[in-house]
């Protein structure tokens, strides 16, 4: 079918560039600035639908500038937006990343109206998961959104990634509703306690979020590749060489490409390589929104 649901965030970003971080107290004189629509949810519903699949968003929005410039930026899209609701009394989620000379990024969120997301909200949106060939997660709205979302995916055989963004410790009981989940290093880490700094401490900790009854597990190593682990396969899939400009939203090009990609039916194998093309394409570029690469300029470099 292609088809894609996400529940996620709305996050409209406030980008500043700068040599480095300041120290505390420090007032730095920086470099640009810019304006981008963002949030992990939103991120990954553009990502999934650039990349060729046909894309839901289930989410809340504030009822103003922001909320309005993201309906029309998805219509454009076209991004199903049946299920985002305008909310009255909280404003659209800010976040605010600094980006340093080397391309790092350092960011700030203000959730606002994505932490009223509800389970009246989820189940508003049943048939939409009922429907979808996967449901992308992550961690930028309730926890109990989330779940109720999986239990829902998981009664219609929908495939459920959880993208553990911003980290943060998961419940079990959502663990084991998650058929692929896809944390970096940092997350890892707090999901397991143990360390990725090499290649091994990354398959021991890999293995530890297998033995949760997760069925998959993908580690996104920034330049060291994606290590793919499932009970058949363990394999590290190199990452590829570009230049970095600015990293904000390559895990979400990561996971948007491949939600589609699996919902196309592609292997899981072959769905991480395009999924580690669509990542460097998006350090390449200032931005969230703007850096998420097509289906056609995926297919270029891989």
């Amino acid at each position: 079918m292609n088809k894609v649901t996400v529940v996620g965030s709305f996050m409209y970003d406030l980008v500043a560039t700068a040599p480095r971080r300041p120290k505390t107290g420090e007032t730095l004189i920086g470099d640009s600035f810019g304006m981008f629509l963002g949030g992990k949810g939103a991120n990954q519903a553009i990502a999934a639908s650039r990349a060729g699949a046909i894309v839901s968003m289930v989410g809340r929005l504030g009822n103003d500038l922001f909320g309005d410039q993201f309906l029309e930026k998805f219509s454009e899209e076209g991004i199903n937006t049946d299920f985002v609701i305008q909310d009255t009394e909280n404003g659209t989620g800010v976040g605010m990343p600094l980006i340093d000379a080397s391309g790092d990024n350092s960011i700030v969120i203000i959730p606002q109206a994505n932490m009223a997301l509800s389970f009246e909200n989820i189940d508003q949106a049943e048939s939409s998961i009922a429907d979808s060939d996967v449901l992308v997660l992550q961690c930028e709205v309730p926890m109990e959104a989330n779940q109720r979302a999986a239990e829902i995916a998981n009664k219609t055989d929908t495939l459920v990634i959880l993208n553990p963004a911003p980290a943060c410790e998961i419940p079990d009981a959502l663990l084991s509703l998650v058929d692929i989940i896809t944390p970096n290093e940092s997350e890892t880490e707090i999901l397991t306690g143990m360390p990725t700094d090499t290649d091994n401490q990354a398959i021991e900790a890999a293995h530890l979020l297998l033995s949760k009854g997760i069925e998959t597990v993908i580690l996104t190593l920034g330049s060291r590749g994606s290590f793919l682990l499932t009970k058949k396969m363990e394999k590290l899939i190199p990452a590829f060489s570009v230049e970095v400009v600015d990293t904000t939203a390559a895990g979400d090009a990561f996971c948007g490409a491949l939600a589609a990609s699996l919902a196309h039916g592609i292997n899981i194998e072959k769905s991480v390589k395009i999924a580690n093309a669509a990542g460097a394409l998006a350090v390449t570029k200032l931005g969230a929104e703007p850096s998420l690469p097509s289906r056609e300029e995926i297919q270029i470099i891989q």
